[in-house]
């Protein structure tokens, strides 16, 4: 747990490494361009990153199948090349997370293929049972990636557990030998010096006794019986009591289907906690049922009913993790601002969550305001993820209503190569890139937005330096106004300094916005907005404006 909490103060930038830049010319994104763009994650206020997997992997799950847990793929440079980023980082006065990936491993595992043979001490390092009478599956889970939750494996003779790709083998967190791993896995990287880690749907990692049957939902089985799961807090404890207490590091929690109660039993500062923050999900869901390829019309309400909860649920108690986009889910133009309106809706997103309290997280490319990728051919798509929503769900619908499912929720969307250029390749790579480049890199890039006073990335730079001079964006109080309003999200923050007012319109149409009572904009100084012209209390689509007043 960070002593001193001082991942409270940071900007976070979250780097999914094939996709960031290519140094070495081989097109797949590596350590080298990464070394090469410190300056520029620096220079947009950011001072701190979170790698998604840098381990050796197969790369079913695009490195979240993990066969080596302490070593980084030869294919972003090896080790040598992360502890040079690593050390870039710390000159800088950045920390540097990375992503802990322990409900499951690759099949291709020394574990795993230690396990399928049965060879001690790893027989029961992960979740195995043998078929029921008549050949049925264990139990009735669905796995969240492809098909059952179980794959049938010939050496052992055995099912195995994957609640994710085939290919990934879900762990027994049960047994007491494998905590222990993950423990060598934790002070490894954390005595190499890296500052924390993310962890990976860490509230799948304790299931049920017996591994029951889910006769309560109708589709997604298993997933409210994995989830939080009856020794989670234990297991949790236990890597804080024996490993993170031990350093100045920080804990980031990914959780599907969580809510502040159920995230405050882990974060409550005034209550033992065992991690930091949590990733939630919520915030992403004003467009969707549960997961992303259930699109549904954007929902405004939903989205602020979302936010409020958790800046209200968690204050004085625990720490939000603020993020509007990363590696799994599409980009967030595309989804909550406009394409057509793509440069001010950019600058809108930015501040809608810049300016809550918490710790934000800016995803690559994010900053520019990329947005969604729209392939022609659902074989384009490389996530194992989105090619078994095309093949296998809703299959009785057209090819282009399926295919219209895979734009609108596909992660793949977000993983296109980050836009550095109007050149060639998007300035991504000078060989052939591993993945294709979105086609607007020409109109959406890093150079040209370097060059532009006015362009996503600057008002990105003036929006992170302006959160970190204002007192209240740390310690004051939220409040949500104007809560009914289906077109304007309106936040203030107060604390005994200063009094701000934070006003976004999520519309394209110029609407006439409310100020709330008792705040008087003739004597508010305006400290931020994406429109050179204002117009009284009239709003163009999609504007922003952040207003202050000094005590």
């Amino acid at each position: 747990m960070a002593i001193n909490n001082w991942y409270k103060d940071k900007v976070f930038y979250q780097i999914w490494p094939r996709s960031f830049k290519d140094g070495n010319g081989d097109g797949m994104g590596d350590l080298y361009g990464v070394y090469e763009k410190l300056d520029y994650i620096k220079s947009l206020g950011c001072d701190g990153i979170w790698f998604s997997p840098l381990y050796p992997s197969p790369g079913i799950d695009c490195g979240y199948d993990i066969s080596d847990y302490m070593n980084i793929a030869e294919e972003f440079g090896g080790m040598d090349a992360f502890k040079k980023v690593l050390d870039g980082a710390h000159e800088r006065g950045m920390k540097v997370i990375m992503d802990l990936v322990v409900n499951h491993t690759s099949d291709q595992h020394e574990w795993f293929q230690k396990s399928r043979r049965r060879i001690e001490p790893y027989t029961d390092y992960y979740i195995w049972r043998p078929a029921k009478p008549n050949g049925k599956l264990p139990n009735n889970w669905d796995s969240l990636f492809e098909g059952k939750a179980w794959a049938w494996d010939e050496v052992r003779g055995e099912y195995y557990m994957h609640l994710f790709a085939i290919q990934q083998a879900d762990l027994n967190m049960d047994n007491p030998l494998v905590r222990e791993e993950v423990k060598k896995i934790l002070r490894f990287w954390l005595d190499m010096g890296v500052d924390g880690f993310r962890e990976d749907v860490i509230t799948f990692i304790s299931k049920p006794e017996g591994l029951p049957d889910d006769k309560l939902m109708p589709a997604s089985k298993g997933i409210f019986m994995f989830n939080h799961g009856p020794h989670l807090h234990e297991y949790l404890e236990e890597f804080h009591r024996d490993v993170f207490s031990k350093y100045d590091c920080m804990t980031l929690a990914e959780s599907p289907l969580v809510t502040p109660k159920k995230a405050l039993e882990y974060i409550d500062e005034n209550n033992n906690p065992v991690l930091d923050m949590f990733i939630q999900f919520e915030t992403q869901e004003a467009d969707s049922f549960m997961t992303d390829y259930y699109h549904m019309p954007f929902n405004l309400r939903k989205l602020k009913r979302s936010y409020t909860k958790w800046q209200e649920k968690l204050d004085g108690k625990g720490w939000n993790m603020l993020y509007i986009e990363n590696h799994d889910h599409p980009r967030m133009v595309s989804r909550y601002g406009s394409e057509r309106f793509q440069k001010e809706s950019g600058k809108m997103l930015a501040v809608s969550y810049l300016f809550q309290k918490g710790t934000p997280f800016i995803y690559q490319g994010q900053e520019i305001g990329m947005t969604n990728w729209y392939p022609s051919d659902p074989e384009m798509y490389e996530d194992v993820q989105t090619r078994w929503q095309y093949f296998n769900v809703a299959t009785k619908k057209s090819p282009e209503k399926r295919l219209k499912r895979l734009w609108d929720g596909s992660r793949d969307s977000a993983r296109t190569p980050v836009q550095w250029s109007a050149e060639e390749n998007a300035g991504f790579t000078t060989g052939t890139p591993w993945f294709y480049i979105n086609e607007n890199y020409k109109d959406i890039n890093v150079a040209d937005q370097e060059k532009d006073e006015n362009s996503v990335l600057n008002f990105y730079r003036r929006a992170i330096k302006l959160r970190k001079e204002l007192s209240s964006v740390k310690n004051g109080n939220y409040k949500e106004h104007g809560k009914m309003s289906s077109s304007f999200y309106t936040y203030s923050r107060e604390d005994d300094r200063e009094k701000l007012l934070i006003v976004c319109s999520f519309t394209e149409k110029t609407k006439k916005w409310s100020v709330p009572a008792g705040f008087d904009l003739a004597s508010a100084e305006l400290l931020l907005s994406n429109y050179d012209k204002l117009d009284g209390t009239t709003l163009k689509p999609y504007e922003t404006r952040v207003y202050r007043w000094t005590k």
